[in-house]
């Protein structure tokens, strides 16, 4: 079994939230590698943010992400089963 580290959740969290965007709902895949491991989250999310207001601007935050689907793909030599979870992945969110 393929242990999901802080550092691939981490990794595996700022792509999630640059494919997201300013967005409200993503729907898709991202694919990258990490360490010797090809990874691939492939998932449909509905995203709830607030509105943050700092002296240096406004912007909107991402309160939560609540997946209606996901797949998350680890292989090396072959597809390995891997720990990933979504409510660890939600807690390295932006």
């Amino acid at each position: 079994m393929y242990e999901i580290t802080s550092r691939l959740y981490e990794e595996t969290a700022e792509r999630l939230c640059d494919a997201i965007g300013s967005g409200n709902y993503f729907t898709g895949s991202i694919e990258f590698n990490f360490e010797d491991t090809e990874c691939r989250l492939t998932a449909t999310v509905i995203v709830y943010r607030r509105h943050v207001e700092l002296p240096e601007g406004e912007y909107e935050a991402i309160d939560d992400i609540v997946p209606v689907w996901w797949e998350f793909h680890t292989t090396g030599d072959d597809e390995m089963l891997n720990d990933f979870s979504f409510a660890t992945l939600k807690g390295y969110i932006c």
